[in-house]
């Protein structure tokens, strides 16, 4: 009878632990599935409409206080003045070492406007093909600026318009991800710039499909890879660079699209 009654309690004690254990696993499996759609889902959403509220206010700033009759596309030399590459390896990106300084702007050319604040949105990148508008502000920084949906200069790289390398940073995943497809752009599609009454279409030209994240050769004035050298270019021009993450929700390499300034 003593006996019977031990038994019936261990039974029960041990169906109480696995039933403990159980309730545990799945409100952890919960907890772990909100965060993944917070972090994938909701933080896109919550990016795309601050990004694209951004666009809308550039644009109504700028048809308030126009500094030039229209919009026109500039060539290169002349005008008004990113998933970052060696600069960080931050989550998509962030801030590390800075790239390399651009060339100087083409002799006589008037001096450039004064440049945008650190972190502050200035411009709208527009990529026709995958229908992707997306506001471009200073600097790589996560939180304040890519983590946003937005788009990041590297610092010290040439503005729009301007002779050297305009490079950008932009996450693939999360946050907006606004290069998500960048994979997808091919030779001669338009990346068009626009900058408070200016508009600069640079055509798509090389796709270097991965690289390391220290490859600062991609950024640099001349764009050309350091560890793949076969893939950039040679000579001075205005380039435009775009810089994520790739495989997709990795952060291990660099996936490069440059292009050339329409003249």
């Amino acid at each position: 009878m003593v006996q019977g009654s031990g038994r019936r309690a261990r039974r029960a004690g041990l169906a109480g632990v696995l039933w403990a254990a159980a309730e545990l696993t799945v409100t952890v499996g919960v907890v772990v599935l909100l965060l993944v759609v917070h972090q994938v889902w909701w933080t896109n959403r919550q990016a795309v409409a601050a990004a694209q509220q951004q666009v809308r206010a550039l644009e109504n700033d700028w048809a308030r206080v126009p500094d030039e009759p229209g919009p026109v596309d500039e060539p290169a030399g002349s005008g008004d003045p990113g998933e970052p590459v060696a600069s960080a390896s931050a989550g998509e990106e962030g801030a590390g070492a800075g790239p390399p300084r651009p060339a100087a702007s083409a002799p006589g050319r008037a001096p450039a406007a004064k440049p945008p604040a650190r972190d502050q949105a200035y411009a709208v990148l527009r990529i026709p093909r995958l229908g992707l508008t997306v506001p471009v502000a200073q600097g790589i920084d996560k939180r304040a600026v890519l983590d946003k949906g937005y788009a990041g200069q590297y610092p010290g790289t040439a503005g729009p318009g301007e002779r050297g390398n305009f490079a950008l940073a932009g996450h693939r995943n999360t946050h907006g991800e606004p290069f998500r497809y960048i994979n997808r752009l091919r030779a001669g599609d338009e990346l068009i710039v626009e900058v408070r009454g200016r508009r600069y279409t640079y055509v798509v030209g090389k796709v270097l499909g991965e690289t390391t994240e220290r490859d600062v050769g991609v950024i640099a004035p001349v764009p050309r890879s350091l560890v793949k050298p076969e893939y950039g270019y040679g000579e001075p021009g205005a380039y435009i660079t775009l810089t994520t993450c790739t495989p997709e929700y990795t952060s291990k390499y660099r996936l490069v699209v440059w292009g050339v300034l329409r003249s």
